[in-house]
């Protein structure tokens, strides 16, 4: 009996044993698990910051694409526009990051747009017009089919109205009537909708791939700015001649015009030129006088109109807000400017594209085809040749785990080191 329950204990212990070193085992198997687990929660943490990292290295050389620049004017030809060499998949480290640079100067400024201008905006109606027009005014009195603070106050989440201009162009999005869809387009939606859901996209809201070859329509960001503004200089930088207070003197020495011109300025400047383009007329002649001695007044022709358009101003102001870039402006924007008119939209991009560099004075214009003197003295005001505030839209992939990361940012070139007017990690919101 002694004998058998020796043999018992013995192979309760053995049981015993067995069952320790199988929980030992599966304990070890945790804990590699689990290290694994740690080991690749680690890397991806880490490949994260990298392509942080890098996606912060493509802001950095698309701006110094921007500074580098030469600016007498700024066009789709420029090292920072659609450059495949210099801006997609270039290789960091583990990373490569691909970069995306438009002129915020090639959209309509939401801020200083006419109401007309607005309505040209592709599936824009009338009654977001005037709820946009009611956000940025300083009255608190709706337009027909607008809002004012009543509206935005009274909704279930109420919030103010700006009454006031636009701080960043999303901020549409708080306008009455705008819709997400309609601000992003088809496209961008897309492209939010995918990469929320961690869903690798093909790059930029703007640039997904469409497998059904379908037109993907383009949202109003694409279309419409609050940062566009020119510089009141001239393309080699210099600062412009205001032609409604230079005397005749400063006029005929400083532009190298006509004393009879430099007359025929002074003298009908009474009530001051509203525009530049207020120097000529469907009667302007096309040949320039030769007579440079007469002190007759001569009225301004088209050829020397031309030569000193990007040298004169209206205005002492340093900043001339909301100007559109004609060198890089779509079809659609140019339509909007021109209240409708595809044909001359159609005119001055095929006469841009024409040209070996960007044009350096809106006076260029005038030699499109079907540009007329009339439109043209209507969007004078409206346009510029040169830009200084730029969309960099940079995205990083990891080589090792697909992590990506993505940047937008909104920076100003005119002042050194630029200037960061808007930036935002990750998804586009």
């Amino acid at each position: 009996m002694q004998k058998i329950r020796k043999k018992n204990r013995q192979g309760l212990a053995l049981v015993a044993v067995l069952w320790i070193v199988m929980i030992l085992i599966l304990i070890a198997a945790v804990m590699s698990r689990s290290t694994r687990l740690d080991s690749r929660s680690t890397i991806a943490a880490a490949e994260e910051v990298r392509c942080r990292w890098a996606c912060r290295a493509g802001v950095e050389k698309g701006i110094a694409l921007l500074v580098e620049d030469q600016r007498e004017g700024d066009g789709k030809t420029d090292r920072w526009c659609e450059n495949e060499t210099d801006c997609n998949n270039i290789a960091l480290e583990g990373c490569e990051f691909t970069i995306e640079i438009t002129d915020e100067a090639s959209r309509l400024n939401v801020n200083t747009a006419a109401e007309k201008q607005l309505e040209e905006i592709p599936y824009m109606t009338r009654e977001i017009t005037q709820a946009i027009l009611d956000w940025r005014d300083k009255d608190d009195q709706p337009q027909a089919s607008g809002a004012e603070s009543g509206y935005y106050l009274g909704l279930r989440h109420g919030y103010s109205i700006r009454n006031g201009p636009l701080k960043t162009v999303r901020e549409l999005l708080l306008v009455k009537g705008v819709s997400q869809e309609q601000f992003y387009g088809e496209e961008g939606s897309r492209y939010r909708n995918a990469a929320r859901r961690g869903i690798q996209t093909a790059g930029f809201q703007g640039a997904a791939k469409n497998t059904s070859q379908e037109v993907l329509e383009k949202g109003w960001i694409e279309y419409l700015t609050c940062y566009s503004y020119e510089i009141n200089k001239d393309a080699l930088g210099n600062n412009r001649i205001n032609i409604n207070k230079a005397d005749e003197n400063k006029l005929v020495n400083e532009l190298g015009i006509s004393k009879g011109q430099a007359k025929w300025i002074v003298e009908n400047r009474k009530n001051n030129y509203k525009s530049i383009a207020d120097l000529i007329n469907e009667n302007s002649n096309k040949n320039p006088s030769k007579d440079t001695k007469s002190d007759e007044a001569q009225a301004m022709d088209l050829e020397t109109f031309g030569k000193i358009a990007d040298r004169i101003t209206i205005t002492d102001d340093n900043r001339r807000t909301g100007m559109v870039n004609v060198n890089t402006a779509s079809k659609e924007v140019l339509t909007a400017l021109l209240d409708g008119d595809e044909a001359t939209a159609d005119s001055i991009i095929a006469y841009r594209d024409g040209l070996e560099a960007p044009m350096s004075s809106i006076a260029n214009l005038l030699k499109s085809k079907e540009m007329k003197i009339e439109t043209f003295k209507k969007i004078a005001d409206y346009v510029c040749t040169r830009a200084n505030v730029f969309r960099i839209r940079c995205r990083a992939l990891s080589t090792a785990t697909g992590a990506v990361s993505r940047i937008e940012a909104v920076v100003d070139r005119s002042v050194q080191p630029c200037s960061v007017l808007y930036w935002h990690e990750g998804v586009p919101q």
